[in-house]
């Protein structure tokens, strides 16, 4: 009998179950643990080939006969945001984003039990108790931060923190990019639309690490869920070839390889 090193990734196959994005149709996800001192370079090199982590657990879809979920990542330093996108910064120009060690807060699950109760009550995630969020944020292997999002105050020029938390990221800080795990904000907020401010705050934030990208998940071409995330042009998306660009006009393309 062979004894697998802890160090060694072993797949696995989940049995079908309802698609959460597109009715009528069946998923499957192929997935492995991210555990051990290589969890790190395991979690970069999955995430390159189009997988997500979700706790320890790095997985992707492996669905019979349907390839709609396609990996983006968005290509930061040539992002420039459009009409909509820079209103949207000047709508949440008194917020503040402050990155911090991905411990969580009775503050951060308050603003994230708002969230699901208004926005995803009928989900997967709508149960979840202050112990799983803990362990959302906790159970990682790799270089996590949390980012939270708050109003200014009147004494944040002198001490860099602002007051009401109004949204909060769950980020993976990986070799070439930042990867947005989770995020969620305060629905009552809904007009600040702080989903795609949190978005073009980390294309800012990955410019100045000098990270050519942001990884934004899947996007599902048709889902009212997902679809979205093709509005962060220009932006590489995975195919079977490979990282293919797609820019402003729609047009797709190969990337030149190094």
């Amino acid at each position: 009998m062979t004894q697998h090193s802890r160090d060694t990734p072993q797949f696995y196959l989940t049995a079908p179950s309802p698609c959460p994005y597109l009715p009528g149709r069946h998923e499957r996800k192929v997935f492995t643990h991210l555990v051990g001192d290589k969890a790190g370079d395991l979690n970069d090199l999955l995430t390159h080939g189009g997988f997500r982590r979700s706790q320890s657990i790095a997985y992707r879809p492996a669905c019979d006969q349907c390839r709609a979920c396609v990996s983006v990542r968005v290509i930061a330093n040539e992002f420039k945001p459009s009409r909509n996108f820079r209103k949207i910064l000047a709508r949440n120009a008194d917020v503040i984003g402050e990155q911090r060690n991905a411990v969580p807060t009775s503050e951060q699950y308050s603003v994230f039990r708002a969230y699901l109760d208004q926005r995803h009550r009928h989900g997967g995630m709508a149960d979840m108790t202050v112990l799983d969020y803990a362990m959302m944020v906790e159970d990682s292997h790799v270089e996590t931060r949390i980012i939270e999002y708050r109003r200014r105050g009147a004494d944040t020029g002198i001490t860099g923190r602002g007051e009401d938390l109004l949204a909060v990221a769950l980020t993976d800080v990986l070799s070439d990019g930042l990867s947005m795990v989770y995020s969620f904000f305060e629905p009552g907020e809904e007009s600040r639309s702080l989903g795609t401010f949190m978005i073009l705050d980390h294309i800012a934030r990955a410019r100045r690490l000098g990270l050519p990208y942001v990884y934004l998940g899947y996007w599902i071409e048709g889902s009212k869920k997902m679809d979205y995330k093709g509005r962060y042009l220009p932006q590489q998306r995975l195919a079977p070839s490979g990282w293919l660009r797609v820019d402003a006009t729609g047009e797709t393309m190969p990337e030149p390889q190094d």
